[in-house]
């Protein structure tokens, strides 16, 4: 079975190794879209997977570290790529989160980076 829970936050960035000219390369922001996913089995006695709220509770801290910052400000993010910002949250949400299974990072209503670790 698999969960999804959803999270929006807004940031800015800008992609320092685009080619001269390149749009990304100029500060810019957006309203980011995260899917995190979990999978396992259901448990007998309640009934669920992981329980929301548990799915919540860990992306919080990551939801403070990036709403309303510049995302190459902060550790880990100084070439803030959707595939690089998947993988970083993959990497902060794992050791707590045991049974994730997929992160997804939207930019914008069109392009979706999906990352499993």
């Amino acid at each position: 079975m698999r969960l999804e829970k959803t999270f929006r936050f807004e940031a800015a960035h800008w992609l320092p190794h685009v080619p001269e000219g390149h749009k990304c390369g100029r500060m810019h922001g957006h309203s980011f879209r995260v899917t995190v996913v979990v999978e396992g089995e259901v448990d007998q006695g309640s009934g669920w997977v992981i329980d929301y709220g548990i799915i919540k509770k860990a992306f919080a801290p990551l939801e403070q570290q990036l709403d309303h910052y510049c995302l190459n400000e902060i550790d880990g993010l100084e070439n803030p790529t959707s595939e690089v910002l998947a993988q970083w949250i993959w990497d902060k949400l794992k050791p707590t989160l045991t049974q994730l299974f997929e992160v997804a990072v939207e930019e914008t209503c069109t392009c979706r980076c999906v990352y499993r670790g």
